[in-house]
């Protein structure tokens, strides 16, 4: 599989001559909690439709480490809450994960449910950088009214939100572009992140994107050998990742990827879109938007 190869992180890094890579979608979570999503995936639960093994199931540190090793000089530990009275939680585990781990990008999540504000605030307050929801497995509505401050809160942080909110792999019963229209409708300076580049509604989500300035989207899984079995992206949308390559950013979803993490990168290059968008995608728009020098 290319991108396996030992080496590639390094040799792509030095000829595109970045100082590192920005990766928007990785996760750390507490262990127990991590541990229960490896055996979804080694289940191949209904979310997941097929098997998905994990290239990269080792403790906390040996993983730092292996980002590290790859030159990534930031990243996130994207947490997400699928039930009431856990997102408070996660977010006093990411605070705390974030204050011993200088390049983790402070992050923290939300739930529907009564007090989202009020933690939302205290994230915030102790200097979350980013947020990440998860629709398909939170079984939620992005436009919930439990949810109506929250966003009111992000718009006006700017605050940007990794959101996956795509029907794949599996659709949910709030996933698909529509809802998050809605949502932008209601609060057009929110810095979503569409994660997945929306697959499967790629073109819809771009859509999106050329209407609302401030919306992004995460390369993660998209473009590898392993998502084109299932949700190829459209070869004809391709000119549009150049005309919004101002606002791609590479992500990989590590550890929880069932590849080595060079393929992610080659599964980019081999777009054959340029080095100055690869530039971008992989560094330059992520640090413009989270202010890393």
């Amino acid at each position: 599989m290319h991108g396996a190869e030992p080496g590639y992180v390094a040799d792509f890094r030095r000829r595109l001559g970045l100082p590192g890579i920005i990766d928007v979608h990785t996760h750390f979570m507490p262990d127990p909690v991590m541990r229960k999503v490896w055996a979804y995936f080694d289940a191949a639960g209904p979310m997941t439709a097929r098997p998905w093994p994990i290239t990269y199931r080792d403790d906390v540190e040996q993983r730092l480490k292996t980002l590290r090793d790859f030159d990534v000089r930031a990243f996130t530990a994207l947490v997400y809450a699928h039930k009431p009275d856990m997102a408070a939680w996660l977010n006093n585990w990411t605070a705390e994960f974030a204050a011993g781990t200088p390049d983790c990008l402070h992050t923290a999540t939300f739930y529907p449910e009564p007090g989202a504000a009020d933690y939302v605030v205290t994230a915030l307050t102790a200097g979350a950088r980013v947020f990440k929801v998860h629709i398909q497995v939170g079984d939620f509505s992005p436009t919930d009214p439990l949810l109506t401050d929250v966003w009111a809160l992000l718009a006006d942080a700017g605050t940007p939100v990794v959101i996956h909110c795509g029907s794949g792999p599996v659709p949910g019963r709030f996933t698909g572009p529509e809802p998050i229209a809605e949502l932008l409708h209601r609060f057009p300076a929110l810095r979503l992140i569409i994660a997945h580049l929306g697959a499967p509604e790629y073109t819809a989500f771009l859509d999106l994107a050329d209407r609302h300035e401030h919306v992004r989207l995460d390369t993660t899984m998209t473009f590898t050998d392993f998502f084109d079995a299932v949700d190829t992206f459209p070869p004809t949308a391709l000119p549009r990742l150049t005309d919004l390559g101002d606002r791609i950013l590479f992500g990989s979803d590590f550890p929880n990827i069932p590849y080595a993490y060079g393929h992610a990168l080659y599964a980019l290059e081999r777009l054959d879109l340029g080095d100055d968008w690869l530039r971008a995608v992989c560094h330059d728009n992520a640090a413009r938007l989270f202010g890393i020098g």
